[in-house]
């Protein structure tokens, strides 16, 4: 198993907190990928600005997007190895706003991910969640 993956799943069970970035106490779905980031390399890349939850979708701006590409490796969409960083469009037309680490691949994927009333939980990677992938990035 990869360690951005175990180190996500020791973060099951954190409830969910806008802009949360601590492992137990709160965090969003970017606070969990800033988590696993200390976890693996000790400082962030670079400081995160505040956001709002609309994610800057009102000025279309993929902010999330191209803070990926700059720290993480892209990959094809098709090659998910458990330990993946996935970006998701919540819906069509949007910005991409959710970020997940994937979990299991293969017959019953998963992903790791810091949900809106849920907090930190593993979920099935559903064709419903898989439709909404648009990128996907290996940890340097």
């Amino acid at each position: 198993m990869s360690r951005a993956l175990t180190e996500a799943r020791g973060w099951i069970g954190t409830p969910y907190r806008h802009q949360g970035s601590a492992r137990g106490a709160g965090a969003d779905c970017l606070g969990l990928l800033r988590g696993v980031w200390r976890a693996l390399y000790g400082a962030e890349p670079e400081a995160v600005p505040a956001y709002t939850p609309d994610w800057s979708e009102p000025a279309r701006d993929e902010r999330l997007w191209s803070a990926a590409r700059r720290h993480l490796i892209d990959k094809p969409l098709g090659q998910a190895a458990p330990g993946d960083v996935i970006l998701f469009r919540m819906r069509a037309g949007g910005v991409a706003k959710h970020l997940g680490v994937q979990g299991e691949t293969g017959p019953h994927p998963t992903f790791v991910h810091a949900y809106w009333g849920h907090g930190v939980v593993e979920s099935p990677l559903t064709g419903p969640w898989a439709r909404r992938i648009v990128a996907r990035f290996a940890f340097p």
